[in-house]
């Protein structure tokens, strides 16, 4: 399973990728805007310093909403950097763009995914990745991971090779239960993903480690 980061973030980017397990990242206006970013031509330059940060993949998503806005900002971003994935809304003219972009080799990401039937159709029309988001259903206390379950039976069904992108990943658990279902990309904060290195019987048990060790190199100083 892949993991992604979710943020526009530039330094958690740089800290996700130094533990050497990042294979990619996710934005979107929200999390560029966070970062007080704004204006085409900054965001386009942020895309770039994202790319020079990570090997993998780096969803940029359009503004527009309009078929023919959606394929001249895309084309723009694809022509960014080969690391580029245009992330695309999940409407009729997203999905009309999807069609559009994959027939021209273009890589493309659906988001805002909430249905199985959505997902189906981001899959017809040729997306690389489609992205559920699981904990804004939980949000309305709605099991998302029955979403992402949905998904890959249907995808396994058909053989699709569009890739399941889990989004509004917010903690372990969800990260956990998406590796079991067969997600193959999680995209999440980097708390979530490092909350995976957490476990109370690690920590006891280095801290003990540590103790002996100390114990044994004073009694070896004593016996000097």
């Amino acid at each position: 399973m892949k993991f992604f980061i979710d943020t526009a973030n530039l330094a958690q980017i740089k800290e996700a990728q130094a533990l050497g397990i990042l294979d990619g990242v996710t934005t979107n206006p929200s999390l560029m805007a966070k970062e007080g970013i704004t204006g085409q031509s900054n965001i386009f330059q942020h895309y770039l310093d994202i790319c020079e940060e990570v090997e993998g993949d780096v969803s940029a998503e359009v503004i527009a909403t309009d078929f023919e806005g959606m394929v001249a900002e895309g084309e723009k971003l694809a022509s960014l950097h080969p690391r580029i994935v245009v992330k695309l809304p999940m409407i009729k003219n997203g999905v009309k763009a999807c069609s559009y972009f994959s027939a021209k080799g273009i890589r493309t990401n659906v988001t805002l995914v909430f249905s199985v039937g959505q997902a189906l159709l981001a899959a017809k029309s040729g997306a690389t990745y489609v992205s559920p988001f699981l904990g804004r259903l939980d949000d309305i206390s709605t099991d998302g991971m029955h979403l992402i379950s949905e998904i890959r039976k249907v995808y396994d069904n058909f053989n699709f090779e569009t890739q399941i992108l889990s989004a509004s990943v917010r903690n372990t658990m969800h990260i956990i239960n998406c590796a079991k279902i067969g997600s193959d990309v999680i995209t999440g904060p980097l708390s979530a993903i490092e909350g995976l290195l957490n476990h109370p019987l690690t920590d006891n048990g280095l801290k003990q480690f540590l103790k002996d060790y100390a114990k044994g190199n004073n009694l070896h100083s004593e016996l000097q």
